[in-house]
């Protein structure tokens, strides 16, 4: 069959060298340069999502987990095992026994596809292991791993797959409509397909609308924005942010230490950046574990828009999982996240068929 895909992010692109080795042939539409909105301002991490087991996500959690063991294992360039420090002090809200359960199912659901066993440190074991964590109140934390990547440049090497696989690549070619019919409207044409895949990540529900097909999964566009301070990390932490007990990460990155993430609604047409009050709690949650950095000190600031499906008023519980809806000759991505493109790529290709 020949299969239209619109969006051009890692969901989109891993549909697409799915279908191609299923047997289509695939032509894919991004309205702007390939993996450059929400696919490249991730928090960088390959991860089964260790906070998800708290809302029982164990399909999720496992499904994520052999993901990121493939990408590692295929990608060795530009994904790597990544060991992080889960500290616990004396105020933290979730006890030493809680984080050591979770660990334990973490490792149990990875199984064979493990990259390293989690393990205690004392408190003198971890100062010499991270000297610039706060001691004060320390009681020591676990070490446990997980996977590191360049979102970017896996996500461009996903790309060449498709292009080697003879899949056709489109920048700039914004999809205005599509049709259950399986055609699909641009700028300057229109699009004949056997199939549709509508994988437009946060704006895949506004396509169906402004294409007038109603109903379907709804979209909760919400932004996670990040910040790059000058200054290096030898191993990666995941850390309770003092101020609403929320997970974050501070991790190394290419020199520097990334600290992320946030979880803030907003509209599609608002811009996608991090704004003073998002920068303003990253700073005070990592100062509160670290050495204290200003300002100035930030290098960058970078945001994504998550395509997650709404699922009720706290942000923070909305599930990572994707859905797949199929009404006629058009096939809708819902949700998702980067560790299991690949999985909801085959997915989709199941659901077109032969």
């Amino acid at each position: 069959m020949r299969v239209g895909v619109v969006g051009g992010g890692i969901n989109g692109l891993s549909t697409a060298w799915a279908l191609l080795q299923a047997g289509h042939e695939v032509e894919l539409f991004e309205r702007g340069e390939l993996m450059r909105a929400t696919s490249s301002a991730s928090t960088k991490l390959l991860h089964g999502g260790l906070r998800y087991l708290e809302h029982g996500e164990l399909r999720l959690v496992r499904e994520s987990l052999q993901e990121r063991n493939w990408w590692l294992r295929h990608v060795p360039d530009l994904a790597r095992p990544l060991r992080l420090v889960l500290p616990v002090y004396r105020s933290a809200s979730r006890s030493r026994w809680k984080l050591k359960a979770g660990l334990w199912l973490y490792d149990r659901l990875a199984g064979r596809q493990g990259i390293g066993a989690h393990g205690w440190r004392s408190t003198a074991e971890l100062t010499a292991l991270a000297p610039e964590l706060r001691a004060s109140g320390l009681r020591g934390g676990y070490v446990f791993y997980d996977g590191q990547m360049d979102d970017y440049c896996l996500g461009l090497w996903v790309a060449e797959r498709v292009r080697e696989l003879g899949g056709v690549l489109r920048e700039h070619a914004e999809v205005r409509r599509v049709s259950e019919r399986g055609a699909l409207e641009t700028a300057e044409e229109s699009h004949d397909f056997d199939r549709v895949v509508n994988v437009a990540g946060p704006w895949a529900e506004r396509l169906n609308a402004a294409s007038d097909i109603e109903g379907g999964c709804r979209m909760d566009p919400v932004r996670g924005s990040h910040l790059l301070l000058e200054r290096p990390l030898a191993v990666g932490f995941l850390l309770e942010a003092p101020q609403d007990r929320r997970p974050f990460f501070a991790l190394p990155y290419q020199g520097q230490t990334l600290v992320g993430t946030t979880e803030v609604r907003q509209g599609l047409d608002e811009p996608i950046r991090c704004s003073p009050e998002e920068r303003d709690y990253l700073l005070e949650a990592y100062n509160h574990y670290f050495r204290q950095a200003v300002p100035e000190e930030v290098a960058e600031t970078f945001a994504g828009l998550r395509p997650l499906i709404r699922s009720g008023p706290d942000v923070n519980r909305a599930s990572r999982e994707y859905r797949i809806e199929q009404r006629g000759r058009l096939v809708t991505v819902c949700g998702g996240k980067w560790t299991t493109a690949r999985r909801l790529g085959q997915e989709v290709a199941r659901t077109v068929g032969g």
